[in-house]
């Protein structure tokens, strides 16, 4: 079953199948409100779609400041029995892209965000929803309105927070950092679709949601995995046209991206002032200019990636690298120069938390971890989540 909303009314999507001819009506109850889809024929072992556009002009709209949410029980009824129902959770809003904005209620929303993986360090990705919770305060506290999946769709339960608590979401699919003999497994297509289907099939209906990402750093740069993108992003919007799609490109495709033209939202990751010392109001003329040029013109910008670790407790009034001090310098230049850049709709920190990686990355991975985080593995904040936090709440 998929629904979306948007302000004051709702568009019903619901797929059905039965195994044999089947004469049924669908009562669908939001708040004190119902709707019915009545009399309709389910044909047998073939897919059912029923839809219809239905107006609640009393429903208050789902905002960041207000994150209201109505209970929505959905019931089938054949000969006067129940014979399968759904209960969740809705809110109406409306997401939609303007041009270079991102709009919101039909507002423009800029981008303030972190990349969060499932990782915590009493419990690794088997997290309970008080420490879920408390990532949701940290997070707010912050200042930040955004988190981004990053890589892979969440737990249900983490979600929720999010719509509990008016903040949006980039849930995205599970693959990064692919290159092309990867892509072209004789499982990944195949893998990859399902799990698109599998994350909007079971998180739809989460308001706080505002796009869909894919891919993450994998080769957008051929034409081979321009034909991945196409077929995913194809598959996306057939399942849910009511929000915006997007993937990050990653900085050494700057100037050679091929799937630019496929999204809604541009997303790149870069890392100037960590990887290379380039300064970053330079690197960002270097893409605005680069993106121009490869089907990315006229539409919403998003620095999905930006960041420099520290090993936390480790100082320095030297500012080198890995020390709390020169991420905080660099995070202070990167998140002004991009919150400051009216061609950018925001920035997606990597990242919240520090994390574990495997091995293969020992030998750029202090203790075997990504060290980018604002906090570490424990939450204990970092000299960058502070001077974030100020960035953040100026803006």
């Amino acid at each position: 079953m998929s629904i979306s909303f948007h302000t004051g009314k709702m568009t019903n999507g619901m797929r059905l199948s039965v195994h044999e001819e089947m004469n049924v009506t669908l009562n669908i109850k939001i708040g004190d409100d119902e709707v019915s889809f009545t009399d309709k024929v389910l044909q047998p072992n073939a897919e059912t779609l029923l839809k219809n556009t239905f107006e609640f002009p009393s429903a208050t709209a789902y905002t960041l400041e207000n994150p209201n949410l109505y209970m929505m029980e959905t019931r089938l009824v054949s000969d006067n029995r129940v014979v399968d129902d759904l209960i969740d959770r809705v809110g109406f809003r409306e997401i939609k892209v303007s041009g270079k904005d991102i709009l919101f209620n039909g507002e423009k929303v800029v981008i303030k965000g972190v990349n969060r993986h499932e990782d915590y360090a009493e419990f690794g990705c088997a997290i309970p929803i008080e420490a879920m919770y408390r990532d949701i305060e940290i997070i707010k506290s912050l200042g930040a309105n955004c988190v981004r999946t990053s890589h892979y769709p969440n737990d249900e339960r983490f979600l929720d927070l999010c719509d509990e608590n008016g903040i949006l979401v980039w849930e995205e699919s599970h693959a990064r950092g692919l290159n092309e003999e990867q892509m072209r497994h004789k499982n990944f297509e195949k893998q990859s679709l399902d799990c698109i289907r599998e994350m909007i099939e079971n998180h739809i209906n989460h308001p706080s949601i505002y796009v869909w990402g894919i891919l993450n750093e994998c080769v957008s740069n051929t034409e081979f995995g321009r034909s991945c993108y196409a077929k995913q992003f194809e598959l996306i919007r057939s399942l849910d046209s009511s929000r915006p799609v997007t993937f990050a490109s990653l900085e050494a495709h700057i100037g050679s991206d091929m799937c630019l033209d496929l999204v809604d939202i541009v997303s790149f990751n870069i890392y100037p002032r960590w990887y290379h010392d380039t300064p970053v109001k330079d690197s960002l003329t270097h893409l605005k200019k680069s993106i121009n040029d490869t089907g990315g013109a006229g539409k919403p910008l998003l620095i999905s990636e930006i960041g420099a670790g520290a090993i936390y407790g480790h100082r320095s009034n030297n500012h080198e690298k890995w020390t709390e001090e020169y991420q905080q310098l660099a995070l202070s230049e990167q998140v002004t120069s991009i919150l400051s850049d009216e061609d950018l709709s925001g920035v997606i920190i990597w990242q919240y938390a520090d994390c574990r990686v495997d091995n293969g990355w020992f030998h750029g991975r202090p203790k075997s971890q990504n060290n980018k985080g604002l906090v570490d593995i424990y939450r204990r904040e970092k000299l960058a989540y502070h001077t974030v936090k100020e960035i953040f709440h100026a803006n």
